[in-house]
């Protein structure tokens, strides 16, 4: 009997800010508990931290039972700042002094701690408390579009981008209001645990993957993602989950609830292409892990990815990548070895 493969950890550090919004929090890290429960190979551990042991929430809720800001983080950190709120549920009060003094050592804490190879994670708001402490210095970035000034204003040389749900720029990830703090951190699941795992938990929480801003390192298969039409989501998670399936347009239309004519119109307007080029792209996506990760031959590949021969996945492949797929498979798999 072999031993047991122990899962990578990813220590996670979630920042409470005095009058947090709890969907900043609850959201981002139920993202990451369901991903616990999905894979076995990583593993996320959630430790939350802040100035104070209690502070406030945005709905009234006091949050307790807050770790001390650490002195140090381990090297493969993730550390994620929640946004606050200006006026929590059934108060008007303006901040305390107290909550002042919380700000200012979450900003001076960040500027002792964050260092080379952690990486800093803003939910929201919480961009302004990075910005502060020089963080987003020279990087792109995004908030919350009523954060917008006071970002620019905080973060002078940062290249402040609106309309985005998030950006990722090297160690340094933002996203845009509450909800997108979801996004964001199923992003960050794809790229740690799989888009398979991502998929099932954006599943579980009733969401769509969605691609955010124009970073064309991006997972293909979040290719066409950055929209909120539900009707296109549901075609994609559909193909998403089978991409080898034959799928047509008629076949689409009615898992997706519209006409094959509404589906095309829809699928243009939204994604930028056709329904086909997208199913092609995923069938090519899967094409490639299986290049990278097996020995099959060409037209196995082919035929287990949804192409007829080898022909026409190299017609596919051609369209989307440099060079043909078999030349591709060494680079591919020396990159994953």
């Amino acid at each position: 009997m072999t031993d047991a493969v122990q899962p990578f950890d990813i220590p996670v550090f979630v920042v409470v800010p005095p009058r947090v919004l709890l969907l900043d929090v609850a959201g981002p890290i139920e993202v990451l508990r369901k991903a616990n429960l999905e894979q076995p190979t990583v593993r996320f551990t959630v430790t939350y931290i802040g100035p104070s042991a209690t502070v406030g929430s945005s709905i009234g809720l006091a949050v307790t039972g807050v770790a001390a800001l650490p002195e140090c983080l381990p090297d493969s950190a993730l550390v994620v700042i929640a946004g606050s709120t200006d006026v929590p549920m059934e108060s008007s009060h303006r901040r305390d002094e107290q909550e002042r003094a919380d700000q200012a050592a979450i900003v001076a804490w960040l500027q002792r701690a964050i260092r080379p190879g952690i990486r800093l994670v803003s939910i929201c708001s919480g961009a302004l408390l990075a910005a502060e402490a020089g963080m987003l210095d020279g990087r792109e970035c995004t908030t919350h579009h009523g954060c917008m000034e006071d970002l620019i204003r905080l973060a002078p040389t940062a290249r402040v981008r609106d309309n985005r749900l998030y950006v990722e720029d090297g160690d340094r990830l933002t996203s845009a209001g509450i909800t997108a703090g979801i996004d964001l951190m199923l992003h960050i699941v794809a790229e740690a645990a799989g888009h398979a795992c991502a998929l099932a938990v954006a599943r579980y929480l009733v969401v769509y993957l969605r691609r955010g801003g124009s970073d064309p390192q991006l997972s293909p298969w979040l290719e066409g993602r950055n929209h909120i039409h539900p009707v296109i989501h549901r075609a994609q998670d559909a193909v998403v989950a089978d991409p080898s399936r034959d799928w047509s347009v008629a076949l689409l239309a009615r898992l997706s609830g519209a006409s094959p004519r509404n589906l095309s119109r829809l699928f243009n307007e939204q994604t930028g292409m056709s329904v086909t080029d997208f199913v092609n792209r995923m069938r090519v996506a899967l094409a490639r892990e299986m290049l990278a990760g097996s020995r099959l031959d060409m037209e196995a590949v082919a035929m287990r990815a949804g192409f007829g021969s080898a022909r026409q996945l190299r017609r596919a492949w051609n369209r989307l990548n440099d060079g043909p797929p078999s030349t591709a498979r060494s680079r591919l798999q020396l990159k994953a070895s």
